[in-house]
């Protein structure tokens, strides 16, 4: 027979009294104090329980040990433990709930020999518990000082050492400046993220490792991936790991860290985190269990990719976060090896590069961005430069020497290869893909600069190598080289110059934007790297003077089209209006090239009246050069 008995604080026993008149066969049990073992029936079958936490955990452990059901009837206040175990605020519908014998079982978990409703963290876990904000609605802004008044504490970002024993046989060392372990979904964001690998019932515990390896990624990456992120597109952040299994010994090596049980009981590491797999037939939500969604698996799940674990990355973390991440000996040997081969000359660069040269240069003459955007991915170009910056980053003379070696030998090739095809080309004729190439702006160094990042990103990674297409498209070297060697073959010196600064502008912006990412990924300290960015940045600001002249021409050049496009001027009873404006400044003075739209034929005193208007409307002398279309 059924018995079932409600144990709940008798300092509430007015809120309680109105529920005895639900079901009279509940037996109404109040206590004073947390020994209340002895005033359970040796004969029940259901507990229902209301109290504080620390209650409400003997209580579980009680009808663990009796083999008894258990419901609990929250207190006002404990918003926490309604969303999470998919309770009703309300008191009655709450006890009625609970009323139910529930059929399905959930896990236990322990650390220690404490039982743990929520969770446990070890060390500074701040991030992993600041930002619970599934179920703390809170504002953007009230975020962000939340983060910063808990992380702004520079001396808790130390990585400490620590060795996680899995299931008493098999050991994990990794360094970390905290972590946090859990059983079940507790409407927590780290269980949000977790969410594919929990569940109140496989038997396991999860522990979550944080382990930003910068300043800049724990102040900058790390937040944006938790301010950012919504219920639905939660993800561990990529500073992070996790290991699930039934048991787990967890111990740090350089340090006693301090262990929050709940929020409410600390002890100190070395800690065992332990699983009790379907301990407790317990009374929860349709919402609680549809969360505990996870495939239940013996084997145990670990991922620890992005997690620093090889002897060199701990003793260095141990010491503190850097400003920017350290890359590890491997990571150095890999792409120091493919960088000074790139910084090398060989048959194969200068074939390659000639090809694209040839390829270029007859994509110029016909008017062909198609045929120019081949020569872009043929030509070898970038992987000098590339090395370059990293020589520059690492003040490595050798490299610097090699690189700046091929890459002058492969520039002068450009444009005496160029030069050449256009002596025997019987055509001299400025093309649209030519002109685009002849007037560089800060535009241009910016489009540089963004490639030089991505260039350098893309070579610390071998999966995305492919992109790096990409990148010689977007930062354009062997076509404005090309355009320089017309210009000498024609005899044209401006369009030399104004095509060699492109493609100086392009080289120091990827050197400097290169060198810096090389940087941030972790290739070298800021002491070692600060003088070559300084002296390329000081190249990159000179870059910049010419560049910013011709800006302002272009900004110029808008602004005379904005006020001259679709403008009407009337001339002794002609109507005329200008049409594909175009504005030059290779000459003493403004020249504008358009189109002139008349009922009627202009003869030379029109045309005259025509500039003047012209002159007056954009309030400066210009040199025109007109071409007349009537309509009949």
């Amino acid at each position: 027979m059924l018995k079932t008995v409600f144990l709940y604080p008798l300092s509430q026993e007015e809120r309680y009294a109105s529920l005895r008149d639900i079901d009279s066969d509940v037996i109404f049990v109040g206590y004073t104090h947390s020994n209340f073992n002895e005033l359970i029936p040796p004969d029940t079958n259901h507990l229902i329980f209301a109290g504080e936490l620390t209650d409400i955990k003997l209580a579980m452990e009680y009808a663990k040990e009796n083999s008894i059901s258990m419901a609990i009837v929250p207190l006002s206040g404990q918003n926490k433990l309604i969303k999470v175990f998919d309770l009703s605020s309300d008191l009655e519908e709450a006890f009625r709930f609970a009323l139910i014998v529930p059929e399905k079982k959930i896990d236990i978990f322990y650390c220690d020999e404490t039982l743990v409703l929520n969770d446990v963290r070890i060390g500074n876990a701040s991030l992993l518990k600041s930002f619970e904000y599934s179920y703390v609605k809170e504002p953007f802004w009230q975020r962000i000082k939340q983060f910063w008044n808990r992380s702004k504490n520079k001396a808790l970002l130390r990585h400490h050492k620590f060795k996680v024993t899995i299931d008493n046989k098999d050991e994990k060392r990794f360094s970390a400046v905290g972590a946090i372990a859990l059983d079940y979904d507790n409407r927590s964001w780290i269980a949000s993220a977790l969410r594919q690998i929990l569940g109140g019932g496989d038997g396991k515990n999860v522990l979550v490792m944080l382990s930003p390896r910068s300043i800049f990624q724990y102040y900058i990456i790390q937040p944006l991936s938790l301010f950012f992120a919504n219920k639905e597109s939660q993800k561990l952040p990529a500073s992070t790991g996790y290991i699930k299994s039934k048991e787990l010994l967890v111990e740090c090596e350089d340090a006693e860290l301090e262990v929050l049980i709940d929020d409410l009981q600390s002890l100190k590491t070395p800690v065992r985190l332990r699983t009790d797999k379907d301990a407790l037939t317990f009374g929860a939500g349709d919402e609680f269990w549809s969360r505990q969604s996870c495939t239940k698996s013996e084997r145990n799940s670990i991922k620890l990719d992005n997690i620093p674990r090889d002897d060199e990355q701990i003793e260095y973390l141990s010491k503190g976060l850097p400003l920017f991440e350290h890359a590890s000996r491997e990571q150095y040997a890999s792409l120091f090896a493919s960088l000074r081969e790139d910084a090398k000359s060989s048959s194969i660069f200068m074939t390659l590069l000639i090809l694209a040269t040839m390829i270029a240069t007859l994509g110029l003459f016909i008017n062909s961005g198609s045929v120019i955007i081949g020569a872009m991915l043929l030509a070898p170009l970038m992987q000098p430069i590339v090395s370059l910056s990293m020589g520059v980053l690492r003040q490595d003379i050798s490299l610097q020497k090699n690189a700046t070696k091929t890459i002058i030998v492969g520039v002068v090739a450009v444009i005496l290869s160029s030069m050449l095809i256009t002596l025997f080309v019987p055509i001299e004729r400025m093309t649209s893909e030519m002109t685009s190439r002849l007037s560089p702006t800060l535009l241009d160094l910016f489009v540089a600069i963004v490639s030089g990042i991505a260039a350098a990103y893309v070579k610390n990674n071998e999966k995305i190598m492919s992109s790096l297409a990409g990148v010689a498209i977007a930062v354009a070297l062997v076509p404005p080289l090309s355009v320089a060697g017309i210009g000498l073959g024609w005899g044209e010196f401006h369009m030399f110059l104004s095509a060699f600064l492109l493609f100086i502008t392009n080289l120091v912006g990827i050197v400097l934007a290169a060198a810096a990412t090389f940087m941030v990924l972790g290739y070298s300290p800021i002491k070692v790297a600060q003088k070559g960015l300084l002296v390329w940045l000081i190249i990159v600001i000179f870059v910049s003077i010419p560049l910013y002249s011709s800006f302002v021409k272009m900004q110029e050049n808008v602004r005379l089209q904005h006020i001259l496009a679709d403008t009407y001027f009337t001339i002794d009873n002609k109507h005329l209006k200008l049409s594909d404006i175009e504005i030059l400044y290779h000459k003493a003075k403004p020249q504008i090239r358009c189109e002139v739209i008349s009922d009627k034929v202009l003869n030379d005193q029109d045309k005259a009246h025509l500039k003047d208007a012209i002159s007056k409307r954009i309030g400066k002398d210009v040199e025109i050069m007109a071409t007349f279309r009537y309509r009949l």
